[in-house]
């Protein structure tokens, strides 16, 4: 064997080293878990406790692997966070947001998916929760494997459905719940995108457009940043405090209204007291959105913690809650404090062992992402839950952050679009001593504000009329230059594998926890 198998050798060793040691964090919460269970249960309900508890866990790992990739991917991605940075924060602000405003209730997951009052038994209902957590886990783990970023909310309301219709039949759905649910695969990317594209654009006309970006930065970063502070304030009282401090919509937009003003008030103070601190480059503007990058991810994260950790935990409690009560059914259980732990760790532990896979591919595989524009995909996120929940309409945070990103580099294709395309094709419909005129115009009209390519079109478009043009363009040749032409800067396979993974996240999960509903139940029969 020669020197370079050997090196070959130990790399693929060093490789396995880490996903040993990765597998075995995760062995060890589990078993950690069915150990503390198994102390909490006695009697008859002691294995089904140490069951549950185990795939509890489990499946809050897998929440912290794929879904807080949401909340930190675009930071990442945009260099605002190492990824050690943000897997720190948002193991922190995730375990925080579950443990100080988790979930009270269970009802949504175990009473608004199906008519729990149509199993015939508490056991059978029992069986249908396992197989729903147990499934739910698998698809995220397979999702998160392949690096697609699933909601899993999806996930586990699949699984639910599944397992209710495998013990009674498709008449225990609440098929309203469902259908919203569906309509949601299309509002929640959809909404994001736009939110994210419109936030983009405002940024480009308002600042990187202007042949000043300096004072543009200085005039309109405080109101961006401001107004980012008013959002995300309203977002965390609304979605991430509504269990510790009840507050009605109007007090939550008035709270963050007066948490906006203030940071606009210092972010402005800042800039203006140190007029060197931006230099009249992109560059120079886009580190002006990394603090409040960082404050996204950690207020994006404690509200994901204290929302989606009843996704681990509910079903989980609602057994707990059977087994604790002797197979008394109580549709607004509390979750225990033990219960609630589970799913922080377990999400804080997931995150950190196997999250980076998924961050890197909301982060950097979709399309390139920059400070500024990971602002626009997490102003983006804040607002659309806003707005949607007000609204009744049912969507998921995943699917807005990645239709986001996805928002964000489809505006980029259009902005950007073949420009060098575009001047051949002018420049082959023109004579050799036409050349030079025509490259002076464009490298002018390149470095024009917006405001100045008007005056140049115009004054492009007289010349023309009265034959002045020296450059010779014809009427299309001087629409095109109004246009901006298309580049491919979104990964059109990452679009069709998220789409398809989204697509099926239901009744994969849906399937898998009907066959996993049938051999549970034909386990604890035997």
């Amino acid at each position: 064997m020669d020197l370079q198998h050997i090196s070959d050798i130990e790399r693929a060793a060093h490789q396995g080293r880490g996903e040993v040691f990765r597998l075995g964090m995760g062995v060890l919460f589990i078993v950690g878990v069915m150990f503390y269970s198994a102390l909490r249960g006695s009697g008859e309900g002691s294995l089904t406790l140490v069951m549950a508890a185990m795939i509890g866990g489990y499946m809050a790992m897998n929440i912290g692997a794929n879904d807080v990739a949401n909340n930190v991917g675009p930071a990442v991605g945009s260099k605002a966070l190492t990824l050690a940075g943000a897997l720190v924060i948002a193991a922190i602000f995730e375990a925080a947001g579950a443990l100080i405003a988790g979930g009270e209730v269970i009802s949504t997951i175990r009473g608004g998916i199906i008519d729990a009052s149509q199993l015939p038994d508490s056991n059978t209902f029992v069986w249908v929760m396992l197989a729903a957590l147990l499934a739910g886990a698998l698809w995220l783990n397979i999702a998160t494997a392949v690096g697609a970023p699933v909601s899993t909310t999806h996930s586990i309301v699949g699984a639910v459905l599944g397992a209710g219709m495998a013990a009674a039949g498709p008449g225990i759905v609440a098929w309203g719940t469902m259908s919203s649910i569906a309509a949601s695969w299309v509002i929640s990317p959809l909404l994001g995108g736009l939110f994210a594209a419109g936030f983009l654009y405002l940024v480009k006309r308002s600042i990187t457009y202007q042949v000043d970006m300096a004072d543009a930065a200085r005039r309109m970063v405080p109101v961006l940043v401001g107004f980012m502070a008013w959002t995300f304030a309203t977002y965390l009282i609304l979605k991430g405090l509504n269990k510790v401090w009840k507050v009605g919509f109007t007090g939550a937009v008035l709270y963050g209204l007066a948490v906006g003003v203030v940071t606009f008030l210092l972010v402005r103070r800042v800039l203006r007291g140190r007029s060197g601190i931006v230099a009249n480059t992109k560059q120079s503007v886009n580190k002006l959105f990394t603090v409040p990058l960082i404050f996204a991810a950690a207020l994006l994260s404690f509200a994901h913690g204290s929302n989606d950790v009843a996704n681990a935990v509910g079903p989980l409690a609602a057994i707990v809650d059977v087994v604790t009560s002797g197979g008394e059914f109580h549709r607004d259980a509390p979750i225990p404090t033990w219960v609630m732990m589970v799913g922080a760790i377990g999400i804080a532990l997931g995150l950190a062992l196997f999250g980076p896979k998924v961050i890197r591919t909301v982060g950097s595989e979709i399309t390139e992402l920059d400070q500024m524009r990971a602002y626009c995909i997490a102003m983006a996120a804040t607002i659309t839950v806003i707005i949607a929940s007000q609204l009744g309409l049912p969507v998921s945070s995943t699917h807005i952050a990645v239709g986001g990103v996805f928002g964000v580099g489809f505006l980029r294709e259009y902005l950007k679009s073949n420009y060098d395309r575009m001047l051949s094709e002018i420049k082959a419909h023109h004579p050799e001593g036409d050349l030079a005129a025509i490259e002076a115009f464009v490298a002018h009209f390149e470095k024009a504000s917006v405001e100045e390519k008007g005056a140049m079109l115009r004054d492009l478009k007289e010349r023309s009329k009265k034959a002045q043009d020296p450059a010779h363009f014809s009427k299309v040749e001087r629409k095109g230059l109004k246009k901006v032409y298309r580049r491919e800067l979104v990964k059109r396979s990452q679009l069709m594998r998220i789409a398809a993974a989204w697509i099926i996240t239901v009744p994969a999960s849906a399937l898998m926890a009907a066959i996993l509903y049938f051999t549970i139940r034909g386990m604890m029969l035997q």
